[in-house]
């Protein structure tokens, strides 16, 4: 391992011979930009005086170091050459002490090299330096070349109350220095300085490029999996590699917690891709951080930058839309595009939007549409479904706003709300006179210890029997949660609420594990159902279908039965309920009686095989 020597640690030196723009710990780092943590040469005098040793030295994790001896700086000039043995100690988060290296078959022949110390190091002795955080960025290390019998007490709390003022010292000088203690990159005020000085005084126009490491929740799984000291090792990897495909004149900054940026001065990076398909091919291949091999999930983003949009813009936001569509597509790069931009943004509004309409009592509605029972004919059910009416962008429609709370976390307050507004309003109506049950769509996110207590509490509030409802389950969502969702949903059917398998066909259910459901209906996904008068598969999938639900103990709702010939042929069938706008579209509550007082009955089917007794 190759160190610099001296008073400007800035001249970086090279980690196993390789050029000094690839070290983990001086990726871009002009040679006149010095590293100086602040007080550094006043703790290492404390440090030699306190333990009485002629070296001191600051290793960081990537293999940097800069040395002093009796307390002054060594003079900088040719690298010095660290041994491997040393770095590892400088790496680890436990102290190291090595009375005699002679005595110590691991040391003895790790020698130093340096040309101020010809006789070999006898004494070693290291201590973790840590960020504030706890983040651990490299070691001080103290050495004599004389051996020792023991470290005292009092000199073990030296050693560990300098490393704590270095570490202290590193944090400010990044404060200050506009740089990561971690990658030892500048960071993203040192971008924008950059980029605005690069716009101003060479180009018109300039490309930024991005690079997401990994998605957020895959990056914070790395962290509880291996800690922080396996996430800052990746991070320094990934600068590593980017900075052997970038140019040579070109800086790499830090820009966010799994995020780097630079400014390409080439202004054909569109024109051969082949280059950013080879860098994402550098970065998709595995890292070893610490000896465990990891492979990320990258994106690269691009954006073309003007000198105008600088005033009150904010270019990284741009690229980072680019980079977070990019980790999601095969290729792994994409440019910035302008109405997915504004696509985003419009959700982002419209999700503080709906936390807020979630308070209020009149953008949000319900309408419900109502379930007939195929052997009467008579209305038996209505499903309960949320309705947005935006005070300025009118009705939003729900495939897009349901979509929206599940992303943003709010579909729990979402459901809870539709929960206490149609009980409330199932309660009046069973006070009316009107034997209906209610349906209500639950979400993954719903399945928690909780629900149980949440739907008895809404049931207990109006004095609604739990018999009185159903809860609507995705066949996705009720498989991928089986084992915990079954104990939940098991707990909800023996207070008597119904459980529905609601888009039954769009999932990959198999028979065993919907056996072991708790439910007590399923319902056939609208897309089969509407199929049937065109497609001889659909009515054969939809008639099989029922078949086995109903041999299997479920009542059988058919959905999306939108016409009279759809609605003669599920009479035909094993089904017991039919949904669809042949029936009622959704509507209103205040709509409901007129209804119901309209329509005693749909066609109901003649006796059958498929009449239930």
């Amino acid at each position: 391992m190759h160190t610099t020597t001296g008073s400007d640690p800035g001249q970086y030196a090279a980690e196993m011979g390789a050029d000094a723009k690839t070290s983990a710990a001086s990726p871009g780092t002009p040679a006149g930009d010095a590293f100086a943590v602040p007080g550094f040469d006043a703790v290492v005098r404390l440090a030699s005086r306190s333990l009485g040793v002629p070296l001191v030295s600051l290793v960081l994790n990537g293999g940097t170091a800069y040395w002093f001896a009796n307390g002054n700086a060594l003079p900088a000039h040719d690298p010095r050459t660290l041994h491997p043995l040393y770095l590892e100690a400088a790496r680890s988060l436990t102290s190291h002490v090595v009375l005699d290296t002679l005595q110590d078959e691991r040391f003895r022949d790790a020698t130093l090299g340096l040309a101020v110390s010809p006789a070999p190091i006898r004494f070693f002795a290291s201590e973790p330096v840590c960020t504030l955080t706890g983040q651990q960025i490299g070691a001080l290390c103290v050495m004599d070349t004389s051996p020792r019998e023991a470290l005292t007490e009092s000199e073990q709390t030296a050693l560990r109350d300098a490393a704590s003022l270095v570490g202290a010292g590193v944090v400010l000088r990044s404060y200050l220095g506009r740089t990561d203690p971690i990658t030892q990159l500048p960071h993203r005020y040192a971008f924008f300085d950059d980029l605005r000085r690069h716009l101003h005084d060479r180009a018109p126009h300039a490309w930024v490029i991005a690079i997401d490491v990994a998605p957020v929740q895959r990056f914070n799984a790395f962290i509880r999996a291996m800690g922080h000291a396996y996430a800052d090792e990746l991070m320094r990897a990934v600068a590593s590699r980017t900075l052997g495909w970038i140019p040579p004149d070109t800086r790499l900054y830090q820009v966010g917690t799994t995020r780097f940026a630079a400014v390409l001065r080439d202004h054909h990076v569109l024109t051969d891709t082949t280059r950013l398909d080879d860098l994402v091919a550098r970065l998709r291949e595995p890292f070893d951080c610490l000896g465990i091999p990891l492979t990320i999930q990258p994106g690269v983003g691009l954006v073309r930058i003007d000198a105008s949009e600088l005033r009150g813009g904010d270019p990284l936001r741009l690229v980072m839309n680019a980079s977070h569509a990019a980790q999601h597509s095969m290729r792994g790069w994409a440019v910035y595009d302008r109405h997915q931009d504004e696509q985003h943004r419009q959700e982002f509004f419209l999700v503080t939007e709906l936390a807020a309409a979630l308070t209020d009592r009149t953008e949000l509605d319900l309408h419900y549409q109502p379930r007939v029972d195929l052997d009467s004919g008579r209305c038996v059910a209505l499903e309960a479904l949320a309705r947005w009416h935006h005070p300025t962008l009118g009705p939003i429609p729900p495939g897009q706003f349901i979509g929206l709370a599940e992303r943003a976390g709010l579909m729990r307050s979402l459901t809870q709300w539709v929960l206490e507004h149609g009980v409330a309003q199932l309660a009046a109506w069973r006070r009316e006179g009107h034997d209906i049950k209610l349906s209500i769509n639950v979400s993954s996110t719903d399945l928690g210890a909780d629900l149980v207590g949440r739907v008895q509490q809404v049931a207990e509030q109006h004095k609604v029997g739990l018999d009185m409802l159903e809860l609507e389950f995705t066949e996705s969502t009720l498989i991928e949660h089986s084992a915990t969702t079954r104990r939940h949903l098991t707990a909800l059917r023996q207070l008597g609420a119904g459980i529905a398998i609601d888009d039954f066909g769009t999932g990959y259910s198999n028979l065993a594990a919907l056996r072991q459901m708790p439910a007590t209906s399923l319902k056939i996904d609208q897309s089969f159902v509407r199929g049937m008068g065109t497609s001889q598969h659909d009515e054969a999938i939809v008639r099989s279908v029922a078949e086995l639900a109903r041999n299997m103990g479920f009542r059988v709702v058919v959905e999306g039965v939108e016409t009279p010939q759809l609605y003669d042929s599920v009479l035909g069938m094993a089904c017991d309920e039919a949904q669809g706008f042949h029936i009622a579209r959704p509507m209103p509550s205040a709509e409901l009686p007129a209804w119901l007082a309209a329509h005693p009955g749909m066609p109901a089917r003649r006796w059958s095989r498929y009449t239930r007794v």
